[in-house]
């Protein structure tokens, strides 16, 4: 994983699931556990309003559909293109191969229950050899709580558009067993004018048997229900002239609904030499359909172009990991090494429809995507700490089999394959002045959605990212800041064709920019903190005249103000902001507004046993969009074609407050 801080001494290897670099660095960030707990959470997009690090999210079609992120300078789409980010839960990779909607689709992370997380660790590019498909733009590795400090958890919160949610949880005080039982369950109608209706339930589980000081096994549970309506991207040019509100819609049929099931155990083993092995293995079930509308009536003038896409799929994986501290030499050392299987098996399909009523079958296909890989991964320590090395080599294997179900044609079986290097150095002239300067290379990859090899029997199947990073950290007893320049070349760009459900390319591109953070602890219950990105170019390569990225703010920042136990006070004030950006390739000026919105959230200690949380998101009732695209379509049957920029609303002014209980402490 990520380098130590300079000058540290390698410890024993614990058995969290990350190994921790220092706090302040260019490549990895850390959230742990207060970030998410004292947070009152409304919306699926609030999670990665937490973390921030150059991440910018949205809402696509404003709820429960999966978000949509863009970052440096790409847009990911639902997150598998473009490079694609990671992001696991408990090393349950959340990005789903070929999804009924888009290739690496997170629509998973919505029976993540804020409350349960441990920690969050953000590596900002694929430095880490740990990590394969869909890292090319950085992992977010969640780790969720083996137990709760209390025995009962409660919490109620309400708020603004008949928002409802609450948790409730049980975690057992036993001597040699670590482990939780909850529930969280929410409804919301947001401010739209079809009322959104977004009920979610999840169950949530962890029973860790500790067999002996170094030994355990443990078993993890998750499930989610969750359904929708949805107001879609509406054409803003109509929004303007007044014939549509901002929170109107086209489509009283779109919408979603969802049922997810995940099992998975673990075990851990740590060895008298300080070394650890950890395997877990899980097995997924889940059935997905997304209604959705993009164009309205352009195409086909009678019915609409309404569609809804569906998604049925058997998921298996398992990750084996072997962690040594060592000495190489005089020099300390850490070697990982281990292995990851993923399986799917979908059934996935697109349906033209009226309502919510299939009428036909555009396309119907059975994939059966498998992934095995393995790496190997050395990190050293010299001169005392001065200078840190790492190196690793990652190795990954495809097997797509797609059999086209409306197709009489033999199946689609291709194989491919992609070895990703991974290089890191941190050095510290002198211990007199706490500078480290650092660089990290690492090359990340995405995979190709399994039913555009039906289309594109020799086309491309695994894309690449090749990411360099070179940067300084600083770290005073109240100060840190950290800054880099960072290079990203992709070989080749994926963009998701909803029409058919595919993927295509669009050739090699290439990003180039700088990044900033800091914080400061001014006193000891006030800190500030804050970060921003900026892409300074991202374009296509090999292109004239020149065809740029489009579709992804070239500046994101974030900023806060953090108040912790003040006279039984804590709380923030954040804000978040990005520039407005090119739509299109070739037109510089179609562009997406930019927005800056402030959240403020509070937490008053009323006892021992009882917190009241308070919180006001967008408190400045700024009028933004969340993610626009320009798009052609026909609103309305009979009437005419319009190009323009189609947008989801952020939501105006929105308040929320709540209560916590505990009992029975530990």
């Amino acid at each position: 994983m990520g380098l130590l801080a300079a000058g540290q001494e390698l410890p024993k290897v614990h058995t969290s699931i990350t190994i921790n670099a220092s706090p302040v660095e260019p490549a990895i960030d850390h959230r742990n556990k207060e970030v998410f707990e004292q947070t009152l959470f409304s919306r699926d997009d609030q999670l990665f309003h937490q973390l921030n690090a150059g991440i910018n999210a949205g809402q696509h079609e404003g709820g429960g559909k999966s978000i949509e992120i863009r970052r440096f300078g790409f847009n990911l789409d639902h997150g598998g293109v473009s490079g694609g980010m990671k992001i696991l839960v408990d090393n349950v990779q959340q990005n789903q191969t070929t999804q009924g909607h888009g290739q690496g689709y997170l629509g998973s992370l919505k029976s993540l229950t804020p409350e349960l997380i441990q920690e969050a660790n953000l590596i900002n590019g694929p430095f880490s050899a740990e990590y394969g498909d869909f890292s090319g733009l950085g992992v977010v590795h969640i780790r969720l709580r083996e137990s709760l400090p209390d025995q009962f958890t409660v919490r109620m919160q309400g708020g603004s558009f008949n928002t409802q949610r609450g948790f409730f949880a049980f975690s057992p005080d036993s001597k040699n067993v670590d482990s939780f039982f909850a529930y969280e369950g929410s409804h919301s109608d947001g401010p739209f004018v079809n009322a959104l209706g977004y009920r979610r339930d999840n169950l949530t589980a962890n029973v860790t048997r500790r067999l002996s000081k170094l030994r355990s096994v443990g078993f993890k549970f998750n499930g989610g229900l969750n359904g929708y309506n949805s107001s879609g991207q509406i054409p803003l040019d109509l929004v303007a002239s007044g014939d549509l509100d901002r929170f109107g819609f086209l489509d009283a049929g779109e919408g979603g609904k969802i049922r997810a099931a995940t099992a998975g155990a673990y075990f851990r083993q740590e060895m008298a030499n300080g070394a650890v092995w950890k395997i877990d293995g899980f097995a997924t079930r889940s059935l997905f359909d997304l209604y959705s509308n993009f164009t309205y009536f352009l195409n086909d003038p009678v019915n609409g172009d309404a569609i809804q896409q569906h998604d049925s799929r058997m998921v298996q994986g398992a990750n084996a990991q072997y962690l040594l501290p060592h000495r190489t030499g005089a020099s300390y050392s850490y070697l990982t090494a281990g292995g990851n299987f993923h399986a799917n098996q979908i059934n996935v399909g697109l349906y033209p429809r009226i309502g919510r009523d299939p009428i036909g079958v555009t396309t119907a296909a059975n994939a059966n995507v498998i992934n095995g890989a393995g790496y190997v991964q050395e990190n050293l320590s010299f001169f005392a700490g001065k200078l840190l090395a790492s190196a690793g080599l990652r190795i990954d294997a495809f097997r797509f089999d797609v059999r086209d179900r409306l197709d009489s044609a033999p199946a689609a079986v291709e194989t491919t394959g992609r070895w990703q290097p991974k290089l890191s150095l941190a050095w510290t002239p002198t211990r007199r002045v706490p500078v480290t300067l650092h660089a990290n290379y690492g090359r990340g990859i995405s995979s190709i959605d399994a039913r555009s090899i039906l289309a594109r029997r020799d086309g491309t199947k695994v894309s690449t990212t090749d990411f360099y990073e070179a940067g300084f950290s600083s770290n005073w007893k109240c100060f840190s800041l950290a800054g880099d320049l960072f290079w990203i070349d992709r070989s080749n760009e994926m963009v998701y064709v909803a029409d058919d459900g595919t993927l295509e390319f669009l050739g090699p591109s290439r990003a180039y920019g700088v990044e900033a953070k800091a914080s400061v602890q001014v006193t000891r219950h006030v800190s500030v903190s804050g970060g921003l990105t900026r892409v300074m170019n991202a374009f296509y390569r090999d292109t004239l005249p020149r065809a740029y990225v489009d579709r992804a703010p070239h500046f994101t920042a974030n900023g806060a103000v953090t108040v912790a136990g003040w006279k039984g006070w804590s709380g923030s004030a954040r804000v978040r902001a990005i520039n407005n950006y090119r739509l299109d390739q070739q037109d510089a000026a179609i562009r997406a507004a930019g927005h800056t919105v402030f959240d403020i959230s509070l937490v008053r200690r009323l006892n021992p046993r009882a917190d009241f949380l308070f919180s006001v998101d967008n408190f400045t009732n700024r009028r933004y969009y969340e993610t626009q695209n320009f798009i052609e379509s026909r609103p309305y049957a009979g009437g005419a074609a319009l190009t323009g920029i189609h947008g989801t609303p952020g939501y105006p002014v929105t308040f929320s407050a709540g209560l916590t209980f505990r009992f029975r402490g530990k």
